[in-house]
């Protein structure tokens, strides 16, 4: 599963939707991302955890509420749970806690865990709201478009934006939540990058890119394709089939989102 390690920042990867978990290790605590998604993978994040945990505290960021990004979380049951205030709030918890189930269910997995939704411990309420952990400041801001309770992690002085299920390098923007909310999710990607050092972007499905032109080329593309969505979406499936390989299993997505886009401003 290891698919990128660098200074403090390791990312494992699922075999299932290239899914990402992101480790941080800092001298006070240990900060984890969406753990994913099969029993087996899970338990090799577990055991990458446990060899380093020592008395460090344990801190898990949930980057929204698609099952498949807390699938894991009850492997950890001490964890420290941060998310944002939609989240902990969610109006649909049981039905995902089912998503969940049924998924293990339909592919007869057992785990050593019971799946249920995570209780937040630090609820993040607004844009630019921080946590400080010793030497090492996390500042959080909201990232509605994918879903409403998507949230963006920014970990400083390394320079690590944890970034959800946004900017990936596989997947074009799907759209669960908003059109227009995501265009300004997208707005406040560009004002982060003007006014931070990011060196590492860590998606929620697809490679870290750490390269800064890499981090701009997938900003400018996300950008492009959502306006794309609304002014000539047939040429956009052209081009998104030339550059995801996966196209074929994301066409009804991409369906979904031109008919988001179109109801939205008609």
């Amino acid at each position: 599963m290891l698919h990128f390690k660098q200074n403090q920042l390791t990312v494992f990867q699922s075999a299932l939707y290239k899914t990402t978990t992101a480790i941080i290790e800092t001298d006070e605590a240990i900060i984890l991302t969406d753990p994913n998604w099969l029993p087996e993978e899970v338990t090799q994040i577990k055991a990458y955890i446990n060899d380093r945990l020592g008395h460090k505290q344990l801190y898990i960021i949930v980057t929204h509420s698609d099952f498949d990004h807390l699938i894991g979380l009850g492997a950890f049951p001490k964890a420290k749970i941060i998310a944002s205030d939609l989240l902990a709030h969610h109006e649909n918890k049981d039905q995902i806690v089912k998503e969940m189930n049924d998924f293990d269910q339909t592919y007869y997995l057992t785990r050593d865990y019971t799946h249920q939704f995570p209780k937040v411990d630090e609820v993040i309420k607004k844009d630019g709201q921080q946590l400080r952990l010793g030497d090492t400041n996390l500042t959080f801001h909201l990232a509605p478009g994918h879903t409403k309770d998507g949230l963006f992690t920014l970990i400083e002085p390394h320079g690590i934006f944890l970034a959800g299920d946004y900017l990936s390098d596989v997947e074009f923007p799907f759209i669960e939540d908003s059109y227009s909310a995501y265009v300004n999710t997208m707005e406040t990607v560009a004002t982060l990058l003007k006014q931070h050092s990011i060196h590492y972007l860590v998606p929620g499905h697809g490679h870290v890119a750490d390269d800064r032109s890499d981090i701009s080329d997938r900003l400018k593309w996300s950008m492009h394709y959502l306006k794309q969505l609304r002014v000539n979406p047939d040429q956009l499936e052209n081009e998104c089939r030339k550059r995801y390989p996966f196209f074929k299993a994301m066409k009804n997505s991409h369906v979904t989102n031109i008919k988001r886009a179109t109801n939205e401003f008609d």
